[in-house]
């Protein structure tokens, strides 16, 4: 039997917004439903920046540590620091005294509470705890800061970071920033986005179909560990 032999299917933003129009039953004839469609989707991967991590918009970053410096961000470090995170994950401290064997040491993360509590923000020493500000454009802050000893080119701050889905942009022939097994949950929500505004009808049928489909993206979206099956002894 024959096959295409290729995975590569992808939808470009034209054809996301034609299969969702057609969900809804209606048919798209203005420059303007396809503003509103974009406009949707848009708010679309918005929303699903509350819906917990997606596994593909996890990166690393690596940014120089600086002696007594408490606050890291774009502003303070726009080369290195990157923008567009929705959520900081994991951070340590590597040494890569000797680059043959770099050391990671964990921080702990705390809360804005337990950072405000901290009497002495800016003492140096040992940096053990990360506080995450989560403003438009998110600061890291290192408790301790940096003595002179985690300072200069063999000390690093690293940290896993959640990026914000990209967003549509203005050209309908752009791909969108969406893994392939998100594309139905991705379709099903504009269609029932749009429902609101174009076939209230619908909305009764689209409305679970997306919550569906979404959920088994989420499920499917996590990190897989080796699963071992051992026989069950019965002695009589």
């Amino acid at each position: 039997m024959a096959t295409s032999g290729t995975t590569t299917f992808d939808l470009d933003i034209d054809e996301i917004i034609q299969e969702a129009y057609e969900r809804c039953g209606v048919t798209m004839r203005t420059g303007y439903g396809l503003k509103s469609a974009r406009r949707s989707l848009n708010i679309l991967f918005a929303e699903w920046g509350n819906r917990g991590l997606h596994l593909w918009k996890v990166d690393q970053a690596t940014v120089p540590l600086v002696e007594g410096q408490a606050e890291y961000n774009a502003t303070t470090d726009s080369t290195n620091f990157p923008t567009g995170i929705n959520e900081v994950l994991e951070a340590f401290i590597r040494d890569n005294s000797t680059t043959t064997a770099p050391v990671d040491t964990s921080l702990a993360k705390i809360d804005r509470s337990s950072y405000s509590a901290l009497a002495t923000k800016l003492s140096k020493g040992t940096p053990s705890q990360y506080y995450v500000e989560r403003t438009t454009s998110p600061s890291i802050y290192l408790y301790q800061t940096p003595s002179s000893s985690f300072s200069g080119s063999s000390y690093e701050l690293k940290f896993y970071y959640l990026k914000r889905i990209q967003d549509v942009g203005t050209s309908y022939t752009n791909e969108t920033d969406i893994v392939f097994r998100f594309i139905p949950s991705m379709i099903s929500g504009l269609a029932y986005y749009l429902s609101m505004k174009i076939a209230q009808d619908r909305i009764q049928i689209l409305k679970p179909l997306y919550e569906e489909e979404l959920q088994r993206a989420l499920n499917e979206d996590v990190t897989s560990t080796s699963l071992y099956i051992s026989p069950r002894n019965s002695f009589r």
